[in-house]
């Protein structure tokens, strides 16, 4: 990790608007996960190379602490999101609770492999992958679900949308005719399965979005086929 000077700010900037390609991992300190994280995938994808490739996509996140989260509160938190989502030519995104982890570490995602099924509420997150396969599929249902093109028009619009969803707690926000934000609920949720609570408007979410859920082509590590796919499929199954 490298400190964050007036030279190295001009010089991310520079990559950002310049370059064919761009990756950074911005960190509030150098050890740990820390708490507050940017993480960005950028290429220009109107190279011919990457429209052959089409799942290809930019794709960028944006972390803060469950502690900011707790300290703020969720409303805060939405407002925050949907502010930085606001002037993103998003096709979809989604914000909520996951694991903030260096997942690629020796024994890291055994240990997230023998929660996450038990907390299908939060997510796992590998960005790289993403970026190549996503393209303009949806990866989950999600505390705050952003949808974009051409999912939106194929859900029947913002009016199709909010008739398809019944739960009292979920709410849908129009950005403008094209971009959307669903809300599961006032505050994130990880839910419990031992206990039952399996969290049914995300379900219901789910259901409506699986013609446009995202498969990953690589299971998780340490993470069977099988496992992978029944996490992917954890709201739907």
């Amino acid at each position: 990790m490298q400190e964050l000077d007036g030279k190295s700010w001009e010089r991310i900037r520079t990559e950002l608007l310049t370059e064919h390609r761009c990756y950074f991992l911005l960190r509030d300190g150098p050890g740990g996960v820390g708490e507050f994280q940017f993480e960005y995938y950028g290429k220009l994808l109107e190279k011919p190379t990457l429209i052959e490739q089409n799942n290809q996509t930019c794709a960028v996140s944006f972390w803060l602490s469950t502690e900011y989260l707790e300290k703020h509160g969720p409303t805060h938190v939405r407002e925050l999101a949907l502010a930085i989502a606001t002037p993103l030519p998003f096709t979809s995104g989604h914000a909520g609770l996951s694991f903030n982890a260096f997942i690629d570490l020796p024994g890291v995602s055994r240990e997230i492999r023998r929660q996450c099924f038990r907390y299908p509420g939060l997510d796992i997150i590998e960005l790289g992958n993403l970026s190549g396969e996503l393209g303009t599929r949806v990866k989950s249902a999600s505390w705050l679900t952003f949808l974009g093109q051409p999912v939106l028009d194929g859900l029947g619009g913002v009016t199709g949308l909010r008739s398809s969803l019944k739960s009292p707690s979920t709410f849908v926000q129009a950005f403008d005719a094209e971009r959307v934000v669903v809300t599961l609920g006032q505050f994130p949720e990880a839910g419990d399965t031992e206990q039952g609570y399996n969290l049914s408007h995300y379900r219901e979410l789910a259901f409506i979005l699986e013609p446009w859920l995202y498969q990953q082509q690589l299971r998780f590590r340490d993470f069977t086929e099988a496992e992978t796919r029944h996490w992917e499929r954890r709201f739907l199954d």
